[in-house]
């Protein structure tokens, strides 16, 4: 019997990395089997609905995009029991009419991340889930009528992953433009393709805090000049956050999106050919299957 409402992470990016107004609050030290998430795990209540919020970088910020560990940050969410992540993510706009301040949810993904685990699925158990619809319409319209009127947020657009941690040369800066990308981010790839294997719902909130270097304007993208954006982004996305839960607070939670059941057709080895040393690793991603 599924819960009426849904079990929310929230994956803080740059500049968040912390929630208010969460009761029962507790920082949580928790592992996984594919190693240490990023930090500890806020867990909680906000209008009674259960919270786990983990920030993505560290809570000082010292892990590079290529350095987080994606499959335990997901892994150790599954574990607490969440069915649903909002992620939280500075990005570059890829257009103009996409301004440093706006909001995109998003709904494609280009992954031209290299160097970063992407699968739980690597030791003798094979899976292949399907990334066609990789975000969640459900939570990714709830976000969008969620959203107060000063800021200005689009419901659709393309995130392209780059490996990082430096930004984009300007021949690759047009290059995406001209794959008609929207913004260009470091860090949701492979943590959507991670949670779509876990059979956790997703949904990116991609905060805008610069023009990348494709804009005559913006030539050469500064730490500095994103951080002041950075800093206006976080106070409207915990206001977002705040009307996000109330309004899930108000629904009958539907619990028919694909992601809840994206194993059902994916898993590709045997019950009887699965090494038992393999499944005891992937005990919480499985755990609808023992």
């Amino acid at each position: 019997m599924r819960k009426k409402k849904p079990y929310l992470g929230i994956i803080g990016g740059s500049g968040i990395y912390d929630l208010d107004n969460i009761s029962n609050s507790r920082w949580l030290n928790i592992s996984s089997k594919f190693g240490d998430p990023s930090d500890e795990i806020l867990t909680g209540l906000i209008k009674g609905i259960n919270i786990a919020f983990l920030p993505r970088h560290g809570k000082k910020h010292n892990l590079l995009p290529s350095n987080i560990n994606y499959r335990a940050n997901i892994d150790c969410l599954k574990s607490l029991g969440v069915t649903d992540i909002i992620s939280l993510s500075a990005v570059g706009s890829l257009k103009e009419n996409i301004k440093p301040g706006d909001f995109v949810i998003i709904d494609q993904f280009i992954d031209r991340t290299f160097a970063r685990s992407k699968t739980f699925f690597n030791d003798g158990i094979v899976a292949h889930v399907s990334m066609a619809k990789p975000t969640s319409k459900k939570l990714g319209n709830i976000i969008f009528e969620s959203a107060p009127d000063n800021i200005n947020i689009l419901n659709g657009g393309t995130y392209i992953a780059m490996e990082g941690p430096q930004f984009s040369t300007l021949a690759e800066s047009n290059l995406y433009r001209s794959w008609n990308c929207d913004v260009i981010g470091m860090t949701n790839m492979p943590e959507a393709k991670l949670a779509r294997e876990a059979e956790i719902a997703y949904a990116t909130i991609a905060m805008v805090t610069d023009y990348d270097c494709w804009h005559p304007d913006h030539d050469a993208v500064t730490v500095d000049s994103i951080i002041k954006v950075l800093n206006t982004n976080s106070l409207n996305a915990k206001n977002l956050l705040n009307n996000i839960i109330n309004n899930i607070t108000k629904i009958d939670w539907d619990w028919n999106d694909p992601a809840y059941s994206a194993l059902d057709y994916a898993l590709i080895t045997p019950k009887e050919a699965r090494p038992e040393e393999a499944k005891n690793k992937l005990q919480n991603i499985l755990k609808r299957f023992s």
